[in-house]
């Protein structure tokens, strides 16, 4: 318990005393009245409220099954399927954006709350749906879905559960049995066929990104920050916080510097294995003055490729953040010359800031980050942190059968891959995991008719006082 200054030091010599003296008052009153000192206080209306937990998904699928087959697929029960280009098919997708929109930006956006009531009949909430239902797949197919998982209330451990439900041969033909001999189980090969990916999908784009930036050589990262006058109070305290988190990520040889911009540039703690000097220096910024992004990013630049300790051959990356406006040909031009000098750009738009530049000024639309609010700059950070430092992370990589062998017994999701050990997730947080198949070129006769059912789900429990997470289950 804290101590309060106002409260008197009561010793309990002091304490009694003063039970003594209210005695002596109630007795004194009782003389002429018989009535007697009394008083109560109450705490009323008391209640205890069981918290929840509640789990959405929503999804994109889609399904690479060559050329001309638009009405075929819609007629498996796809009626909205359309093709995307190069023989691939988008299946369905919920929600549904608008128009215009992508999906991955819905679902990492602001603008739908997916823990809404008015959200369940677009998500999947309670109700089983069938993603995949594709007949007459051949070698060299190949389909994916990406599940986007909202964890709404309150924190917990989530874990991706599955089971293959059927796994039929459906007669053998004459290449068939040329290929494998008579059938005496009934057992198709293709869930031994078909080779299945599953990743941590960080930016919900439906692609495994497997290597980080820095992944295998040095980094040297930029910390470009917006320090105008806008940036004062809770968006320079967020910046700050979310930075030095980020640096708190790093290990040698990796190096950062921390460079801030408001109506002109300032390098502030050059390229350095000394973590705690750039952090420092991110802490000491201070708001003021106009936005000059073209600036910030021609300093980044020049640290990058010509700072006393760049190296030549580094993966070199900025981080750009700010909250306003600036000249978007001035920024342009910056922009294109870090990036012809091989510097990867991230983008961060705070707030009110101009996103439609920060977007273009990207080294691609999944390197540009929108944080609607200070609070959300953590996240964002961390997400860039994931990508920079590690790429997107395999969960599982092997056959079909094998997957499901594992999913059977549950395989428990990791809330934050930046910590050592598997955590829990947040409430009110959304993680993508990516779900790829493809039935191999080189696969033969064998696996013609055959046919596999399977279930994906995905269970929450609760974190708080839970140890052994899902331990009933395994």
């Amino acid at each position: 318990m804290s101590s309060n200054n106002n409260v008197p030091n009561l010793t309990r010599r002091k304490l009694l005393g003063g039970l003594g003296a209210v005695g002596v008052a109630s007795v004194g009153a009782g003389l002429g009245t018989s009535a007697y000192f009394s008083d109560t206080e109450a705490f009323t209306n008391n209640s205890l409220t069981a918290g929840t937990l509640d789990l959405k998904l929503d999804y994109k699928a889609t399904y690479l099954g060559g050329e001309g087959r638009e009405a075929a697929i819609q007629a498996m029960g796809y009626p909205d399927a359309e093709h995307i280009g190069d023989g691939r098919y988008l299946l369905d997708q919920a929600p549904s954006p608008a128009d215009m929109q992508e999906w991955e930006d819905m679902v990492q956006g602001e603008e739908f709350d997916f823990c809404s009531t008015e959200a369940d009949e677009y998500l999947v909430n309670g109700d089983g749906i069938p993603v995949f239902t594709l007949e007459d797949i051949k070698p060299g197919d190949s389909g994916e879905v990406t599940i986007s998982i909202h964890l709404c209330t309150n924190p917990a451990f989530l874990q991706l559960v599955g089971e293959i439900t059927e796994n039929a041969e459906n007669g053998q033909n004459d290449p068939e049995l040329a290929a494998e001999g008579v059938d005496t189980d009934g057992v198709g090969e293709l869930a031994d066929a078909i080779e299945v990916c599953v990743w941590y999908d960080e930016d919900c784009d439906n692609v495994y990104e497997p290597t980080g930036t820095g992944e295998q050589q040095e980094l040297e990262v930029a910390l470009v920050s917006d320090v105008s006058g806008s940036m004062g109070g809770a968006p320079l305290s967020a910046l700050k916080t979310a930075a030095t988190d980020f640096v708190d990520n790093l290990s040698s040889p990796d190096e950062a510097a921390a460079i801030s911009f408001n109506s002109s540039a300032s390098l502030d703690q050059e390229l350095t294995v000394n973590y705690q000097a750039v952090k420092n220096a991110i802490n000491a910024y201070t708001a003021g003055g106009q936005t000059s992004i073209a600036a910030g990013i021609s300093a980044g630049e020049n640290e990058l490729i010509n700072g006393t300790n760049a190296t030549a051959g580094a993966s070199k990356v900025m981080i750009l953040l700010s909250d306003g406006n600036s000249s978007a040909s001035a920024a342009t031009s910056a922009a294109n010359a870090a990036k012809t000098a091989g510097i990867r750009i991230f983008t961060i738009a705070l707030g009110s800031a101009n996103t439609s530049l920060l977007q273009s000024l990207a080294s691609s639309p999944d390197d540009a980050f929108v944080a609607p609010n200070p609070a959300d700059l953590d996240t964002v950070y961390s997400e860039i942190a994931q990508v920079v430092l590690a790429g997107e992370q395999k969960i599982f990589e092997g056959s079909m059968a094998d997957l499901f062998d594992e999913l059977a017994d549950g395989v428990l999701l990791d809330g934050d891959r930046q910590e050592e050990g598997v955590q829990p997730y947040p409430g009110q947080t959304t993680q993508c995991i990516g779900f790829e198949w493809e039935l191999p070129f080189e696969v033969g006769n064998e696996v013609q008719s055959d046919s596999i059912t399977f279930d994906v789900g995905v269970e929450a429990e609760q974190s708080r006082n839970n140890d052994a997470p899902f331990a009933e289950a395994q």
